[in-house]
């Protein structure tokens, strides 16, 4: 018998013999129905001495106080009264994001990140800030104490433990929405639907699994989009049409792909890639044989002889330079081929850029 040990070889993902059904509201998006980026620059403060000590940072503040009627200088203009040099203030950029359909006075999640010298925005809160669009208008008004999720421990001679990143942190709920930025998805009584990864033939499935439960109403317009004629029933709104559309299933087709991150060491290979009849050399290759002849044994009430294997002979062969892998189409295949290698997930990522260049590997290769 011959036996083939098989090495591991790091994290190879691949996929099954078909897709999962998906729902479509799972692979697109309606036209209109987007998000928008907010921004805006604010002032954090509360800091245990772990602030900026920028003049640039100490001007903020003063602006911000002269604004509201508090009459002051930084230190570097007047070191002797009504001055601003302490360290538990810092300049901050503020981002976030409204959705569509976001009312006046909804509440948005916001990230506050430093924008000088502070060490640490542990403990602050962030002081009222306009959150402005692309065009230049406040959608949202952003305040409230900061959640870091991380800490500091500093030890002597610059030394410490620090875990998570402490510039950075969130205000959960801190954003309430003063302006709304409504989404237009149906337009003169059509809609589109965005593919999240554009494909022909997905589009068409799309419009094929549309049209068997409303006729007629969906066509694929190219591989990124499906236009869909909204039906006139007075007693059915457009977002109710849009929502049961969104839960039909099909089976999305896919390009066939391998995906490497050589940081990780992670392969994760899709379902339709196949490796042409292949000769492959591996300097790590290990075949071990072990030969039993089966023997008869009688045993001691006289009753039919067994058969029973004696211990087994291994026997190693030298050490192979060359390994041929056969035609695959499934890449279940391919992987128990390339496991029969006994290769290094580092070794993997080598044979799979081989393989595409020889012109042997039906897929596209994507290195992150």
């Amino acid at each position: 018998m011959y036996r083939l040990f098989i090495a591991t070889v790091g994290l190879l993902i691949v996929g099954g013999s078909a897709s999962a059904q998906v729902r479509i509201k799972d692979i697109t998006d309606v036209a209109g129905a987007r998000n928008n980026q907010l921004f805006g620059f604010g002032l954090v403060v509360g800091l245990d001495q772990t602030g900026s000590r920028s003049t640039f940072t100490q001007q903020v503040a003063v602006d911000m106080l002269q604004r509201m009627g508090v009459t002051t200088q930084i230190f570097s203009q007047n070191p002797a009264d009504s001055i601003i040099r302490c360290t538990c203030i810092s300049a901050v950029m503020v981002v976030a994001e409204i959705g569509p359909f976001a009312h006046k006075g909804s509440r948005i999640d916001v990230t506050v990140s430093a924008f000088d010298d502070a060490t640490s925005l542990k403990g602050g809160t962030l002081v009222l800030t306009p959150l402005r669009g692309a065009d230049g208008q406040v959608y949202a008004l952003a305040q409230g104490p900061l959640s870091i999720g991380g800490f500091s421990i500093a030890g002597g001679q610059a030394s410490g433990i620090q875990k998570n990143h402490l510039n950075v942190g969130r205000v959960p709920g801190g954003g309430i929405i003063e302006k709304e930025a409504p989404g237009e998805m149906v337009v003169n009584g059509k809609a589109t639907l965005l593919m999240k990864e554009p494909d022909f033939n997905t589009a068409r499935l799309i419009a094929k699994v549309i049209n068997e439960r409303y006729p007629g109403i969906a066509a694929p317009t190219d591989p990124g989009a499906v236009a869909l004629c909204l039906p006139p029933d007075p007693c059915k709104a457009p977002t109710q049409f849009l929502a049961e559309i969104g839960l039909l299933e099909i089976r999305p087709d896919s390009p066939a792909r391998i995906v490497i991150n050589e940081r990780t060491g992670t392969v994760v290979a899709g379902e339709h890639v196949a490796i042409a009849t292949t000769a492959v050399s591996h300097g790590n290759l290990y075949i071990g044989i072990s030969e039993i002849t089966p023997q008869p044994q009688q045993n001691q009430l006289g009753a039919t002889p067994q058969v029973v294997a004696p211990p087994g002979f291994p026997v190693v062969e030298q050490r192979s330079r060359l390994i041929v892998i056969p035609k695959s189409t499934t890449v279940a295949d391919v992987a128990r081929a390339l496991n029969a290698l006994g290769v290094t997930p580092r070794d993997l990522i080598a044979i799979f850029q081989a393989l595409k260049q020889a012109g042997a590997l039906h897929a596209e290769l994507i290195i992150i």
